[in-house]
């Protein structure tokens, strides 16, 4: 498994594989993606300042997440000081074949590099409530739970936030 920086050229396999996740993230009840969010938009602005991870195996794009240092104003409401740096895992996601194989960890590993890159000391992220999946991952990765908070650009949702310090 590659763990590289996206490119533009990437995009068509990263909204394949958001194609092919989103109806199985719906059908288990976990609305926090649907046919509009996330978009070639926001993946191809994740490129342009280089914060979009992908891994790769076998030349197929098994994986893809953004790490970036963007903190949402809501974040607060989960107790965390937001004027801290940290970095903030967003758009988490791992294609139906490559399941089980550790990717989303290896990911979620590349933050973690980054932050120790960046001499960043928190890690962040938050998931919805209805992402079981996730909800196991994190605390499995030294994550813990901050708390509970809702999103102005998801209206109507609830998100889990889980903070990690290095």
């Amino acid at each position: 498994m590659l763990i590289r920086l996206a490119t533009i050229k990437d995009i068509p396999q990263i909204m394949k594989l958001i194609a092919e996740v989103v109806p199985m993230m719906i059908a288990s009840g976990n609305l926090q993606w649907d046919n509009n969010y996330p978009n070639i938009t926001v993946f191809t602005d994740d490129i342009n300042k280089n914060q979009l991870w992908v891994a790769e195996v076998e030349g197929q794009i098994a994986g893809v997440t953004a790490i970036t240092t963007d903190q949402e104003p809501e974040y607060a409401k989960a107790g965390w000081d937001i004027t801290e740096a940290a970095i903030v895992t967003h758009r988490l996601a791992v294609s139906l074949q490559y399941r089980g194989l550790g990717i989303a960890a290896t990911l979620l590993l590349q933050a973690e590099n980054e932050a120790l890159r960046r001499n960043i000391k928190i890690l962040r992220i938050d998931t919805n409530i209805s992402n079981q999946a996730t909800q196991k991952l994190f605390p499995k990765l030294g994550y813990l739970y901050a708390g509970e908070i809702d999103l102005s650009f998801r209206p109507g949702l609830k998100f889990y936030c889980y903070e990690k310090r290095l």
